[in-house]
């Protein structure tokens, strides 16, 4: 993530001629493995740098003061927030708003503008670029010598410890390293109140789950958000329970999350992208793969309130031969995502019953433009609930770690 200041012309330190904005096609085709955030500086809006508004000219010498302080204890632009994640994402923030490379990705529609961080108001905006395009990344630093604007940039993620080495090797820059869970949920809860104007803007739900024709998206707003409980997907799965900022703990976590619906994908279609796995996913039926309650009693398991339509068994049907050669690639590919969800909604809904927990919010590079585990996952949490707990989600998915390291290099815990 980068908070980038106002700067003259001869500040500039992006060559507009080499790096070029993606076209749409290429947009469409980038996998959602590195994000990054650069937030461009309103000169007229910044009282350290004479922006003064009107109804502030007289200010006090307190306050002229106070601004002088600020602007000696802040770092130098351009600010920077690294998440560098594992095997489903790698996040970077870069220092340019129109020129990141040829596969660097800009959410616009994420864009926070008006933001105030430390003494600047500006645009904080959020880049991402898939992580084997990490080489090329650190050669463009090099060749454009970051390293004389910065000698050492914050980081989060497995990847911060990763490729310390070649930070330090190609783009002569050190990583101030920070751990990612912290920065995780001080990212959401920082991005969460910085939408506070509109308290529904970040957070939303799917009404209906169950049905697919009334499933709609709904605005939830997240007041009072403590206790929550946090589960992060990504490769794998960790659940945190939330008291306050500085008060969490890791309750538990699976093995079973995003890395292995790929890889699992990978196995069983011949898929090579998260991509074509989900799209796959989105074509196949999984009950052709899975045992149902139905196929083992007939009908539902009354005793207990089975619904006959419940999975029994996952991957249950590919005992039977012949049902094996009637699945499709998209069905198995359907049936993973499905066991994935669903996993991960019951150990979700257990972990909040014994931290007696009613909020619980989903995040994670898993979920980055993966509308149908979302739906999945808030079918699952409505099941395993009796409809007592609502799967949340952010619209900011995948930045929150780099948001959190930002916010560590301006203001340090």
């Amino acid at each position: 993530m980068a908070f980038n200041g106002h700067r003259g012309d001869d500040d500039e330190v992006v060559n507009h001629d080499e790096d070029e904005t993606p076209t749409k096609q290429q947009q469409q085709q980038q996998p959602p493995r590195c994000a990054g955030e650069a937030m461009t500086d309103d000169p007229t809006h910044d009282p350290a740098d004479g922006g003064t508004p009107a109804d502030e000219l007289s200010a006090t010498g307190t306050r002229t003061s106070r601004q002088d302080s600020m602007r000696k204890s802040r770092p130098p632009f351009p600010w920077f927030g690294m998440d560098i994640g594992g095997a489903l994402s790698i996040r970077r923030y870069l220092t340019s708003h129109t020129a990141y490379g040829q596969t660097g990705l800009r959410d616009v529609h994420l864009e926070l503008r008006d933001l105030s961080l430390c003494g600047r108001t500006g645009t904080l905006h959020f880049i991402r670029f898939p992580t084997h395009d990490l080489p090329a990344f650190l050669q463009m630093v090099r060749d454009k010598h970051f390293s004389s604007l910065h000698t050492t940039l914050c980081a989060t993620g497995g990847g911060a410890y990763k490729f310390e080495a070649d930070f330090h090797t190609i783009a002569d820059l050190e990583l101030h390293k920070l751990d990612e869970l912290d920065c995780l949920i001080r990212g959401v809860l920082f991005t969460d109140s910085a939408v506070s104007s509109d308290p529904a803007s970040e957070c939303y739900y799917f009404e209906d789950p169950s049905d697919p024709e009334r499933c709609v998206q709904r605005p939830y707003a997240l007041q009072d958000p403590y206790p929550l409980l946090l589960v992060n997907i990504g490769s794998g799965v960790s659940i945190l329970a939330v008291y306050s900022e500085k008060d969490y703990k890791r309750v538990t976590g699976t093995s079973l999350g995003g890395g292995t619906f790929l890889g699992l994908c990978c196995l069983l279609t011949g898929c090579s992208t998260f991509e074509e796995a989900l799209e796959m996913a989105s074509q196949g039926e999984s009950t052709s793969v899975d045992k149902l309650v139905k196929d083992i009693y007939g009908g539902d398991y009354q005793r207990f309130g089975l619904p006959g339509w419940a999975v029994a068994s996952s991957f249950g049907n590919m005992i039977s031969p012949e049902k094996r050669e009637g699945v499709s690639k998209e069905d198995l590919a359907r049936a993973t995502l499905v066991t994935i969800t669903n996993n991960i909604g019951s150990i979700t809904r257990m972990c909040a019953l014994n931290e007696n927990i009613n909020k619980v919010v989903f995040v994670g590079n898993f979920l980055r433009v993966n509308t149908l585990s979302m739906k999945l996952l808030a079918y699952a949490m409505d099941y395993w609930s009796g409809g007592q707990l609502k799967a949340l989600f952010l619209r900011h998915e995948g930045y929150f770690g780099a948001v959190g390291a930002l916010l560590e290099l301006l203001h340090p815990s």
